[in-house]
């Protein structure tokens, strides 16, 4: 499928890893000029240069973490009048009692769940709306629509986000700049293995494996499945996601405005 975006430029906010390195991927394969940001140096020069080889885009690499104003304006110097922006971050700590939520706690997700995402959209959709095409897709949590336990400091942030996405892509929609969100569930990516890591000995009771042991991949996804009800029974890949954000920022998504996809496997319960 010809997505229509080839030469545009596109940001990936949070591209080194997981569902934000497929989506830059998966658009870097459409012929885009890529920018991919992250904090973690190492880890995001080695993605560019993965990408690069891979599909021979042209790939720059953004150190930035675009929760803050100074990453947003290292985003904004590297790449002034992007086409397609995507923005995703890495997930918060799990919550097993609401009561182990400090104010820090708060304030660090809604200023990377919230602030950052909203602060990017303020920052360059203007632009989009000048120049008559744009496209931006929030790589959300399905916890915004679905509250879900331990995934507290992710949800909230997340349905306020959902929230102003769908004022903003109305006001946006005439000038053909589409802001849409995907709501995913439980993707194997190295984020939840990070995730669930400070928290061996809490999944070790309560799934019954050796504490003492090295908690592997196959272990966590396991106990993943086991929590959560999955009528697929699998958890998503980064790389299908990837598919469904490339036609959102596709010449396909022109009528497709201030829209949240679930993508979970079926795990909400939801028909909307």
């Amino acid at each position: 499928m010809d997505l229509g975006i080839k030469g545009k430029k596109a940001i990936v906010a949070g591209g080194s890893a997981g569902m934000g390195k497929a989506a830059a991927i998966e658009l870097a394969n459409a012929g885009v000029e890529l920018f991919i940001s992250a904090r973690r140096e190492e880890r995001l020069l080695a993605a560019a240069n993965e990408i690069s080889t891979a599909t021979g885009a042209k790939v720059t690499p953004i150190i930035a973490d675009h929760a803050t104003l100074a990453g947003r304006d290292a985003l904004a110097a590297a790449c002034p009048e992007p086409d397609i922006m995507v923005v995703t971050i890495s997930p918060p700590p799990l919550v097993w009692d609401c009561n182990d939520i400090t104010e820090s706690d708060w304030h660090d997700s809604i200023d990377s769940g919230l602030v950052g995402p909203v602060e990017l959209m303020k920052r360059f959709t203007g632009g989009m709306a000048k120049r008559g095409w744009g496209r931006f897709v929030n790589i959300a949590t399905v916890a915004a629509k679905e509250p879900l336990d331990m995934r507290m400091l992710s949800g909230p942030a997340r349905s306020a986000l959902a929230n102003y996405t769908a004022v903003v892509s109305r006001q946006m929609a005439k000038h053909n700049v589409a802001i849409n969100s995907v709501l995913p569930g439980m993707y194997a990516t190295e984020g939840m293995i990070e995730t669930v890591m400070p928290h061996k000995a809490l999944f070790a009771e309560r799934f019954g494996f050796d504490p003492d042991k090295e908690l592997d991949t196959e272990t966590i996804h396991r106990s993943v499945l086991e929590l959560f009800d999955i009528p697929t029974e699998t958890l998503g890949q980064p790389e299908d996601l990837a598919q469904f954000v490339a036609v959102l920022c596709s010449e396909a998504a022109k009528f497709t405005i201030g829209q949240n996809f679930v993508l979970d496997g079926g795990m909400s319960r939801s028909i909307f």
